[in-house]
């Protein structure tokens, strides 16, 4: 089988975790817009590629698919999703399976306001949430939530530019520099995550591996601890089926007094997939299972607790 890893950007472990799981023969053609992207030089071949908005970018990877005989496309970073979802036909035309939900769920996702309205219309507990200044401050006087609140950017990744606020000045000076942000209650509960693989041919959650954050930097958590509770699990399987996802997914929750809080969801391998890897929890296995026209059966919390993942640093030395 062979991968086509889009935007591989600083993802040598994941690269690296993903051949280790490979059947012989398989190959990784990874792809980036930069020349410096230290991935790409750990995957079997690769492609210098347009960026993702250019309009000749499909066109692009389409090429790479047939030249490279491509079984299956994704992509590490978040806005590419919806790019790959609003496109599935045409790998597909070609015999490409594309790791990315539906166009609907890919916009749900990507728009955090979006996602926030859309969960608490269906009764799925998450955290409150306001899309400007004006709600923001109106909850605050109505004594519906309390400083310190919570800011961030209403689509993007990696935690850019969220931030605590702890009063209005700095709270409407932020919006005024930046409309786009949105305010949530600060939740200072446990802060988790689960990566969950969806079968792409029964499309039911397969496997679930769960972990709670030890420490966090701009990116996402460096530091994190497994964990099973079957009630999390539960809470997992009751709003999945309010999505169309295809594949990996990372999913982000608070555990406050008791209740799980659903906070986002990234509908790709998520950056600490490498502790479930680690863990033995193998999603490139089910990948092929799915190539191969086998749906994989239920294993879910299937895993060890108390495991600790450390990332750290490394590099990638590459003549030009």
């Amino acid at each position: 089988m062979n991968f086509l890893m889009c935007s591989a950007g600083r993802r040598c472990e994941l690269i690296k975790d993903i051949r280790k799981s490979m059947t012989e023969g398989s190959r990784i053609i990874a792809t980036d817009n930069s020349q410096y992207a230290p991935a790409l030089y750990l995957a079997d071949g690769y492609y210098l590629v347009p960026r993702i908005d250019a309009d000749n970018y499909i066109d692009v990877l389409l090429d790479i698919c047939v030249k490279e005989r491509i079984n299956v496309i994704t992509t590490f970073i978040d806005p590419e999703i919806l790019v790959l979802a609003r496109n599935r036909e045409k790998f597909k035309n070609i015999g490409v399976e594309v790791l990315a939900p539906s166009v609907r769920t890919a916009e749900l996702c990507f728009d955090k306001y979006k996602m926030f309205e859309y969960l608490r219309e269906n009764g799925i507990n998450t955290v409150m949430t306001w899309g400007s200044y004006v709600d923001a401050e109106r909850a605050i006087l109505n004594n519906e939530v309390a400083f310190p609140i919570f800011i961030k950017p209403r689509m993007g990744s990696g935690s850019v530019g969220a931030k605590k606020i702890e009063d209005f000045e700095t709270l409407k000076n932020s919006f005024l520099e930046d409309d786009s942000l949105i305010a949530q209650e600060y939740m200072d509960g446990q802060d988790l995550d689960a990566d969950i693989y969806i079968d792409t041919i029964s499309h039911l959650p397969v496997s679930v591996f769960s972990k709670k954050k030890i420490s966090t930097t701009i990116g996402g958590a460096n530091k994190t601890i497994s964990f099973r509770d079957q009630k999390l699990f539960s809470f997992i399987k009751a709003f999945l089926p309010l999505f169309e996802f295809n594949g990996p997914i990372d999913a982000d929750f608070f555990y406050k007094d008791g209740v799980y809080y659903l906070s986002e969801i990234n509908p790709r391998f998520g950056g600490a997939y490498l502790h479930a890897y680690g863990a033995g929890v193998d999603f490139i296995k089910l990948i092929e299972n799915n190539l191969q026209g086998k749906a994989n059966k239920a294993s879910i919390g299937d895993y060890d607790e108390n495991v600790v993942m450390m990332m750290y640093d490394s590099v990638v030395i590459h003549k030009f």
